[in-house]
């Protein structure tokens, strides 16, 4: 059985400061709204087309600060159904200072996790941010500003990022691994097989990982979408058989090494 936070990964906890975001922000989605994939047209109800959404995650051995105990984030991707994907759809929200955004709209405790948690391995944190958004947050067709009751500028990339954090959370890679015995170790192998199948023990579906030579360093988890992406359920789906994103490794002999030793931080895999 699929852990309840990935059955129905719902955004309804919103704190105080939340709250107007969200106001602003109500889809008014049915609850009987099809799930993305399963329709060939797009809505602010219905994801498309890019309605496999992707959360990757980066496991960098090299990136100053990086948690040692911990995954870190990559991005929240709308990849095509039908294969491949769109990249910078929008270029009139390529939005420039997503921490503001952030701060004003209340979210400083997302702010701190990203700082911590949503780090770039060759540029500033804020810069990364910006690329993620322009590149993949403004593809999303239940984030377009026609779909916002009582728009204010930026208001879907707060909720873009609010959301990307949130499943994020939802899925511990680092812990799951080390249920399994599977720890960073400079030496230990292990078959693609071990890794995948230890992972859907915890999570109930099969992930995707991408190497570079004989080290893994990033994983793809998929869901599809009921409803719109900030306030709808995200239904998580094992791999696609034909790779979208990653699917370079080999069948055995990968390594997951361990971050570097004085570059790291400890971080918290349980959130």
């Amino acid at each position: 059985m699929l852990p309840a936070t990935l059955i129905t990964f719902t955004l309804v906890a919103v704190t105080a400061a939340q709250q107007n975001v969200f106001n602003t922000a109500s889809s008014g989605c049915s609850t009987d709204v099809p799930v993305s994939c399963d329709e060939n047209s797009g809505s602010c109800c219905v994801e498309y087309p890019g309605g496999l959404i992707t959360q990757t995650q980066f496991w960098d051995t090299d990136v100053p600060d990086s948690p040692s105990d911990s995954w870190t984030i990559h991005g929240l991707w709308p990849d095509n159904c039908n294969g491949g994907f769109q990249e910078n759809c929008d270029k009139s929200r390529d939005y420039k200072d997503i921490t503001t955004l952030l701060t004003n709209a209340g979210l400083t405790d997302t702010l701190d996790f990203m700082n911590t948690y949503w780090i770039s391995d060759d540029e500033t944190n804020e810069k990364f941010w910006e690329h993620e958004w322009s590149t993949h947050g403004t593809c999303y067709s239940t984030l377009k500003p026609t779909c916002f009751s009582d728009y204010n500028t930026g208001d879907e990339a707060v909720l873009f990022f609010q959301t990307a954090v949130r499943v994020f959370q939802s899925l511990p890679t680092y812990q799951w691994l080390a249920d399994a015995g599977i720890t960073p170790d400079s030496d230990q192998t292990y078959t693609l097989e071990e890794l995948t199948s230890a992972l859907k023990q915890s999570s109930g579906v099969t992930p995707e990982f991408e190497c570079s030579g004989k080290n893994i360093n990033s994983i793809f988890w998929y869901f599809n979408l009921k409803g719109s992406l900030y306030d709808g359920q995200l239904v998580p789906i094992d791999a696609p058989e034909s790779s979208i994103r990653g699917g370079n490794c080999a069948s055995s002999g990968l390594k997951y090494p361990p971050k570097q030793s004085g570059s790291v931080r400890a971080g918290k895999d349980e959130f």
